[in-house]
């Protein structure tokens, strides 16, 4: 379940996903509600009852009882976010401030990041804010975003343009417990990574990553 699923980057995941596993991609627009029960249309005006969803939607709010299975709850996304990391005291997280708190504003703002709470693929995100910039953000409005100390990403990856920085991300898997199941390499020259800020790049991008075996 997506928003305009063959629009997104992702569309590529999702295609496979349909063509190898017979997963199907449904917008969440094609979604309809009878009951406590969730079906999508197809073409012909048949109604496909929804079992189970992979949620893909970043923010999205369907609350009831639903006679269906989340694989990843589109609530996790509230649960796990940038709103918890103000939170957390630990030497391997950023020190992070809500905005709205801060009483004074940090000196070296070129090693400060300014994040939306609620965003996503970098929407929003300045790297190295002028004061002015957040000046201009209505008090009312500051308890929506995060001042983040900046994370200076190694050139570590010798490639054929020159040292790329490198970003592991590793998916976990919510039972009983949380278990680490795989690992993605995003590489990267810009000031963040991902797609949108590496345009025009070479050797930059995600890959796997592989472990020796013990």
């Amino acid at each position: 379940m997506e928003v305009d699923p063959a629009r997104q980057k992702t569309f590529p995941d999702f295609a496979a996903n349909r063509e190898k596993i017979g997963i199907p991609y449904v917008c969440v627009t094609r979604l309809r509600k009878q009951g406590n029960q969730l079906f999508y249309e197809l073409a012909g005006g048949r109604q496909i009852p929804v079992h189970r969803i992979y949620n893909s939607v970043i923010a999205f709010d369907w609350r009831g009882d639903l006679q269906v299975e989340w694989a990843g709850h589109p609530n996790w996304f509230f649960l796990l976010s940038k709103f918890s990391t103000p939170f957390f005291d630990h030497p391997s997280v950023p020190r992070t401030l809500f905005l709205d708190q801060v009483a004074a504003l940090p000196d070296g703002l070129d090693q400060w990041v300014l994040k939306p709470l609620f965003s996503f693929a970098g929407l929003g995100v300045v790297v190295g804010p002028a004061r002015e910039q957040i000046e201009a953000i209505p008090p009312a409005e500051r308890g929506a975003y995060i001042l983040q100390q900046r994370v200076d990403f190694a050139s570590v990856i010798e490639t054929p343009h020159g040292r790329t920085k490198a970003e592991v991300r590793v998916m976990y898997i919510w039972l009983d417990r949380l278990t680490p199941v795989t690992t993605i390499v995003r590489m990267g020259r810009g000031k963040m990574m991902g797609v949108d800020h590496n345009k025009g790049m070479a050797w930059v991008g995600g890959s796997v990553a592989l472990q020796p075996a013990t």
